[in-house]
């Protein structure tokens, strides 16, 4: 072939390498149409961030025909709960509470089939999606309600459908110091809709941190309610199979099983049961027939999902069951990305779920940053967070830990109130030297550090299921009234005796009050609430040589009336001077 003749060989692979790219192209134009993004959680968004996605949402999914969106309106703008007290408004927020709970639930994926394609099931999904979203804006307008911040986006909630559709037991992990706060009853109600046989286990974490007595009302809680769960701790498990032994257990706890706190093989061996338990009775319903259903059971391999609230322990104990380090882990929440399943033997498939904030009305976001499921680290208002630690966890145990002290309550205030967050930080700061570079307490510092010994238990506390408290007061209470209602105290000397100690008590108590008013008016001056006038009146004196009081002596003042009805005072006489016309010309 000469140099200068012409060749289709060339042309051809050409265009079949520009067709190849083009259908790459159409392939991929539906991600590339939306602009995907490293998969992130979202919790927060502003009032502005939230009205320009709803926006963009129902621009791309209805077309130009459709009537305009209509923007959201507040019902309840009329109701105002500013001229409440805080009884009444947090008694009616309670009501409202329990009124909108059904509303308050899980997105549900929506119906869908092999033979849809990506684009409609997309299409279909963001519609629930943002149905579901539209449904939270309305309880987020009521000014009676207090939604906490939750999960807002999609391809997280889009994890989580996938792990609940795959597994065949759903086990929910949660913190063990407060497992109400971490459960989602409405996540087993959309799994019993997804599969009817279809079972979500309690897995509690951290129960390593809790008194046995705790643990063993937890146990009889769950059994009243007829919920199924395990004590486990990942932290315990994870060190003894670095040391290769077997976890020690307690003698207390040894002859009871629903306080024995599971290990390794003992956990997977539960596990295992209760997943081919559910798949055993689903094949029974599907093919109505009792034979050979065990040996299909055996042969097939069933798989176990893990879901609850971030920084709950979920990698950590996939790590666990596993033996090595296949999840990532970390002190922030947020660290698992996707849903990963792992092989643990072939009749045993465990899958890691990331971490969800479901939607809920019963705590508020100081406290999910407490418990660690808001991250620490990007706080701003670290004083209402530090408060919660505050309430929770006693004063002694606090200083103990720290080995500080604390500033005592004042006189005029109750002396069991817990302090406050501004006494911790700065004692906490004085203590370890914390200083910022403006020369204050850096109290950004301190917060953080007590947040997140908080969560990791180095300040230990712990939630007592419902009603328990309500039984221990109501017993205080009986004690109190056998106490009154013993019989009549003898007469004669003894209530002679009894009289004078009385007369003792009231001087005690009369002293003290006396002190507590006198702080009371040295506050009242001090921040300006008193007048001078008042101030300045001192207390009448009761003792005996105080008694007899002088006549008065009134000064003379004769001498300052002068020149009639005057005063005495200098006289001030004023001279006019006459204006300075300029100079004055002589002829």
């Amino acid at each position: 072939m000469g140099k200068g003749e012409k060749t289709s060989l060339g042309r051809a692979l050409v265009k079949h390498h520009n067709q190849m790219i083009q259908q790459s192209k159409e392939k991929g134009r539906f991600y590339r149409n939306h602009n995907k993004k490293v998969l992130e959680s979202v919790t927060e968004v502003t009032d502005l961030e939230a009205v320009i996605e709803q926006t963009d949402e129902a621009h791309r999914l209805y077309s130009d025909l459709n009537p305009p969106v209509n923007l959201l309106v507040n019902l309840d703008s009329g109701s105002s709960t500013g001229d409440m007290r805080p009884e009444e408004r947090l008694k009616q927020q309670k009501k409202e509470e329990a009124l909108h709970a059904c509303s308050l639930r899980v997105p549900r994926r929506p119906p869908w089939n092999t033979r849809m394609s990506v684009e409609e099931l997309d299409t279909n999904e963001r519609q629930a999606f943002l149905a579901w979203r539209r449904n939270l804006a309305r309880l987020e307008e009521n000014e009676k309600l207090v939604l906490t911040p939750f999960e807002k986006n999609l391809d997280i909630w889009r994890q989580l459908w996938r792990v609940v559709e795959r597994s065949d037991l759903l086990v929910m992990v949660v913190d063990a110091r407060d497992p109400l706060f971490y459960r989602c009853p409405d996540l087993e109600a959309y799994a019993l809709e997804v599969d009817q046989h279809k079972k979500t286990m309690l897995l509690v974490n951290k129960a390593d941190l809790l008194p046995i007595s705790i643990r063993k009302k937890w146990a009889e809680y769950f059994h009243k309610q007829g919920i199924l769960f395990l004590f486990w701790s990942a932290k315990a498990a994870s060190a003894a199979l670095s040391a290769s032994q077997v976890p020690p257990t307690n003698s207390q706890e040894a002859g009871d099983t629903d306080t024995t706190i599971f290990g390794r093989e003992e956990l997977l061996a539960r596990l295992q049961s209760a997943a081919e338990e559910i798949v055993l009775s689903r094949n029974r319903s599907a093919s109505h027939a009792d034979e050979n259903l065990a040996a299909d059971v055996q042969s097939k391999s069933v798989m176990v999902g893990f879901v609850g609230y971030p920084n709950v322990g979920k990698s950590s104990t996939i790590n666990a069951l596993v033996g090595e380090k296949r999840a990532g882990v970390t002190s922030t929440p947020g660290k698992t990305k996707h849903f990963q399943t792992l092989v643990i033997s072939p009749k045993l498939t465990l899958c890691d779920c990331p971490g969800l904030v479901f939607p809920s009305f019963t705590s508020s976001r100081y406290e999910m940053i407490a418990c660690g499921v808001l991250p620490i680290d990007r706080i701003t208002e670290h004083r209402e967070a530090v408060q919660v630690v505050a309430n929770r966890v006693p004063r002694k145990i606090i200083e103990d830990v720290y080995n500080i002290s604390l500033p005592k309550p004042k006189p005029y205030e109750p002396q069991s109130r817990p302090p406050t967050a501004a006494e911790l930080l700065r004692a906490y700061c004085a203590s370890r030297g914390y200083v910022a570079s403006s020369g204050l307490p850096d109290e950004t510092r301190a917060a953080r550090q007590m947040l997140k010994d908080y969560v990791d238990g180095k300040l230990p506390h712990f939630e007592m299921p419902p009603g328990e408290l309500d039984d221990e007061a109501s017993e205080e209470e009986d004690e109190v009234a056998a106490g009154d209602a013993d019989g009549p105290r003898m007469s004669g000397s003894d209530s002679s005796e009894d009289e004078e100690d009385e007369d003792e008590d009231d001087e005690d108590v009369n002293a003290h009050l006396d002190h507590v008013l006198s702080d009371l008016s040295t506050f009242d001056m001090a921040n300006g609430l008193a007048s001078n006038q008042a101030a300045r009146k001192k207390k009448p004196s009761n003792a005996p040589h105080k008694q007899h009081k002088k006549t008065q002596r009134k000064k003379d003042r004769s001498w300052r009336v002068q020149n009639g009805e005057g005063d005495g005072m200098p006289v001030v006489r004023v001279f006019r001077k006459a204006a300075n016309t300029g100079p004055v010309n002589v002829r």
